[in-house]
């Protein structure tokens, strides 16, 4: 039978799914029985007795997994083990692993074949021997075990065994040891193979509900001794998200929605003065052009059918500026003997920024900073309204948008239950319609309504000013609430024409006074009803008989008579509605006009930046979420602790304080910040369409997460309630590679201090808010198992020691995290090379430090870890795009703590000579 061999392309990771008897061209393949959502197949390897091809040489195996086809009889390689160095008698500590999708049969064969590496830098190797088998006679050998001869290419001569033991992660194996030895440090020692019963994997049982965001996993298998000398199991898996271009499209969605609103609303703000008419003219411009720009890239987006994530190449690309980069979930799944099973989950993406739009004038935190340093000192083209203000007027308007149909449709609710003459009912209605008119009076009690009033009033025709109205230096009366004094009187009233000041009061008042009729006719009503149904005891006072006849006057026809003497009472709540809901959104929206009308399009072009880095934080915000909520559900404290105090998200930055690092670390200071304005809300779920959904505005995101009936009916009362659960981002950053060496001896780091110490700030918040709200027995067993005060402060001592690539702080930051239930990110410019050396670190330092890693294995495992080789999914000359779990540069792939990738001395030379010509050039 002639084989024809392939090489590995992308088909590892898009596979067929199959049946359990398959029929291909005629021929019957019988499928594995495997777990859902399980791995079909996993085995490792090891060699006895290999013979090496030159006496006295010792041998560097390393041995090529390939796949050969039932069907097309084609043989593919799959993956690769490490590289066993100096032995005859290799153990392999990389096995091999099948996804669920992978089209693999009883009937597939698998090929080992056997390389002696003599020169890794250049991989120059050569051929020892191969051996074959078929799958099911793996899956069917007694112990399942198979011992196979490695024969030369000729098929002759015996060059030594290899064995192939079949894994199943979460079974017990009671008395199955594998006596297979190796060599520590000089010394034999036994390695039994046996593992004890493992607890239930937090999260497992959710794996359905995360194939909903999760899909196309990469798989590797690993085995690591422990201390005292037993095997623990680790996979490590790699899976994208759907949600990186899902919550961007959702987002996008939002802001169009938003952005046309605005612009209507500006479009209705009435007459105004030529001065204000044409800078609404050149604003409604502009901002029609960017609401186009957004349709646009949606529809793009939308066309996007391929990956389910954005590779590093495309980062520059328009059309994806606001998708997430690599954006990826990084799962290390460890079963270990005598210790629980655990799950440890990393998101890693690429650091939110704009690269399109480039870093020439900096990131985010510093164009923010200028842009509102220059507004507020800019002359008289237009009203300076501080950021808090700006904002507050754009949540005010919200509230309107949200809470004016809300009480019409209350309202009329509450006629109909008048109509019925249903006391219970009309109680009802009335507490709801109460309810929203409170809250919608409340939102005007902030002096900004009465300042924004009074300066479109001089903004409309016939309004002259000495000077612009300005809220930043005015000297008015403040509310109750001390809120500051908007406006300076001498300088802003008309002197024209006379500016009614309590006229708004008048308006705004009358709201209230509307509902408190409403529920004093109510209450009497219902009242009379009670007394009508007391029936004919009568009363034998004068009074009773006054009372009695004033009812009979006035409640001839009850039914009728309700709603009667309700309605027009509704009818002037609506109008008094209308005329504060008019009133107010013309003076609010003339106060985001203030903010458009600076610059332009320079203030929308901020507004671009901001919400493209905003997308590709909360693309990822969302995705880590939705992954620690489904694995968290059957932890009471873990849910008890999201509806009482929240969740803390740790970012893990590596980003450089140098040359183009720098902006982008602006753009990720900011977006992470920015994701303070994110809530989430849980739901039930109504169809098959369980993916999250986003509402609000820019100023505040509720993204609404469902989860399937029999699930959500297990979650506390708050949160079925619809209760919003809150997020404490927080970032620390620490520049690793060479261009932060160049940043630390010639530049400057005060940026990645400043933001250090910020964000320490907030985890120490979030710490007091954790200590404070959870039950006195959590926290007492909590404060036995975990010293966080001490972690605490040993953070804060090394940020404030200012010790150059001290990585320290992120190795804190990450414990910190994970002991208090935390999402963890890691982040560089591409979630590529830097990411994937801090992920494998962290990972072997967690089966060192919880797991009992053999001490003498740790750089092994780690070797192991940042191997090249990944699962089904790449060729060996292929540059791993896809994150975390491989390294693209097989010459650097050690993550050393104490000094990183020292920049050479020649590349300091160029550099000081650059700078020397630099300053010569300026002084001449």
């Amino acid at each position: 039978m002639e084989i024809k061999e392939e090489g590995t392309s992308e088909e590892g990771q898009h596979f067929l799914p199959t049946a359990q008897i398959t029929d291909q061209e005629d021929t019957q393949f019988t499928s594995i029985q495997k777990i859902p959502n399980e791995p079909q197949l996993e085995f490792i390897l090891a060699c006895k007795d290999l013979v090496a091809p030159v006496c006295d040489r010792k041998l560097n195996t390393v041995v090529q997994i390939s796949v050969i086809h039932p069907v097309e009889q084609t043989l593919t390689r799959y993956s690769s083990t490490e590289i066993v160095e100096g032995t005859k008698d290799p153990l392999f500590l990389t096995g091999v692993t099948f996804p669920p999708e992978y089209p693999i049969y009883e009937e597939t064969r698998i090929k080992l074949t056997v390389y002696d590496v003599k020169d890794k830098s250049h991989d120059t190797r050569s051929f020892l021997g191969s051996a074959s088998f078929q799958v099911g006679e793996l899956l069917k050998s007694k112990e399942q075990l198979l011992s196979l001869s490695l024969r030369t290419s000729d098929g002759g001569k015996v060059v030594g065994t290899i064995e192939v033991s079949l894994v199943k992660m979460g079974e017990i194996e009671d008395g199955d040891t594998d006596h297979i030895t190796t060599v520590v440090q000089g010394q034999k020692c036994a390695l039994a193979y046996e593992c004890a019963a493992p607890d239930s994997v937090s999260g497992k049982d959710s794996l359905p509900l995360l194939n909903a965001v999760l899909k196309n996993p990469v798989c590797k298998l690993y085995r690591f001794p422990t201390s005292d000398n037993k095997w623990m199991r680790i996979r490590e898996q790699m899976s994208e998200s759907i949600l990186s271009f899902h919550i961007p499209k959702e987002l996008i969605s939002l802001h169009i929605k938003e952005d046309l609103c605005r612009n209507q609303e500006l479009k209705e703000l009435g007459d105004l003065s030529p001065h204000w008419d044409n800078l609404r003219k050149n604003v409604l411009t502009h901002c029609d052009q960017m609401v186009t720009m957004y349709q646009d890239i949606l529809t793009e987006l939308s066309k996007e059918t391929g990956s389910s994530f954005k590779s590093s190449s495309n980062k520059g690309e328009k059309t994806l500026e606001f998708v997430p980069i690599n954006l990826h979930l990084q799962r290390m799944q460890v079963q270990s003997p005598h210790l629980k099973d655990a799950l440890y989950d990393v998101i890693t993406v690429g650091a939110p920024a704009a690269h399109f739009q480039g870093f020439k004038n900096g990131g985010l935190r510093k164009l923010l900073h200028r842009f509102e340093t220059e507004r507020r000192n800019t002359g008289y083209q237009f009203i300076y309204y501080s950021p808090e203000n700006t904002a507050k007027a754009k949540e005010v308007l919200s509230n309107i948008n949200q809470l004016q149909p809300l009480i019409a449709t209350h309202a009329d609710l509450l006629l109909s239950s008048a109509s019925q003459h249903s006391p219970d009912s009309l109680k009802s209605s009335l507490k709801l319609l109460s309810e929203k008119t409170e809250l919608f009076v409340h939102a005007f009690k902030d002096q900004l309504v009465r300042s924004a009033l009074l300066a479109l009033y001089t903004a409309r025709p016939g309004g002259i000013l000495k000077k612009p109205p300005s809220p930043k230096d005015s000297a008015e009366k403040t509310s109750p609430q001390d809120e500051p004094p908007q406006l300076r009187r001498q300088d802003s009233i008309p002197h024209h024409s006379d500016y009614d000041e309590e006229e708004w009061d008048r308006v705004w008042a009358n709201m209230g006074k509307s509902l408190n009729c409403i529920i004093a006719t109510v209450d009497k009503l219902i009242e009379r009803d009670g007394h009508n149904k007391e029936g004919g005891g009568g009363s034998s006072s004068q009074d009773g008989d006054m009372e009695a006849s004033l009812e009979d006057s006035i409640t001839s026809h009850p039914k009728e008579d309700w709603y009667e003497q309700l309605h027009p009472l509704i009818i002037t709540l609506k109008e008094c509605m209308g005329e504060v809901v008019s009133r107010a959104k013309q003076s609010l929206t003339f106060v985001l006009l203030q903010e458009l009308a600076y610059s332009l399009p320079q203030c929308l072009m901020l507004t671009l930046r901001r919400d493209i880095v905003f997308s590709q934080a909360l693309a990822g915000l969302v995705c880590g979420f939705i992954i620690k909520l489904h694995t968290s559900l059957h932890d009471p404290y873990f849910l008890q602790q999201l509806h009482t105090v929240g969740l803390i998200v740790q970012y893990e930055g590596l980003l450089s304080t140098y040359s183009d690092e720098i902006g982008m670390l602006e753009d990720m200071a900011v977006g992470i910040s920015d994701l303070r304005k994110v809530a989430f809300k849980i739901t039930e779920a109504k169809s098959s369409d369980d993916l999250p959904v986003l509402t609000g505005r820019r100023e505040h995101y509720v993204v609404e997460v469902k989860l399937p009936a029999t699930v959500f009916e297990s979650l506390p009362l708050q949160i079925k309630e619809g209760q919003l659960l809150h997020v404490y981002p927080v970032l620390f950053n620490v520049g690793i590679n060479e261009q932060q060496t160049l940043a630390e001896r010639f530049g400057d780091v005060s940026l990645q201090e400043s933001i250090n110490q910020e964000n320490f700030e907030l985890l120490q918040e979030y710490f007091s808010i954790f200590m404070e709200k959870m039950p006195p027995d959590y926290i007492s067993h909590f404060q036995e198992q975990n010293d966080l005060k001490g972690l605490l402060d040993n953070l804060h001592q090394n940020i404030q020691a200012k010790k150059r690539k001290n990585v320290e702080i992120m190795w804190l930051a990450a414990t910190i995290c994970r002991k208090l239930n935390g999402i963890r990110f890691t982040c560089c410019k591409s979630a590529k090379d830097r990411t994937s050396m801090s992920v494998t670190l962290e990972q072997c330092s967690i089966l060192r430090d919880e797991h009992q890693l053999h001490k003498d294995f740790f750089i092994r495992a780690l070797d192991c870890m940042r191997s090249r080789q990944t699962q089904g999914a790449l060729n060996e000359s292929d540059d791993p795009e896809t994150g975390c779990l491989t390294d693209n540069k097989p010459t650097s792939r050690h993550f050393y703590p104490v000094a990183l990738l020292l920049v050479s001395s020649h590349l300091l030379v160029v550099w000081l000579i650059l700078s020397l010509a630099l300053l010569l050039a300026k002084y001449q």
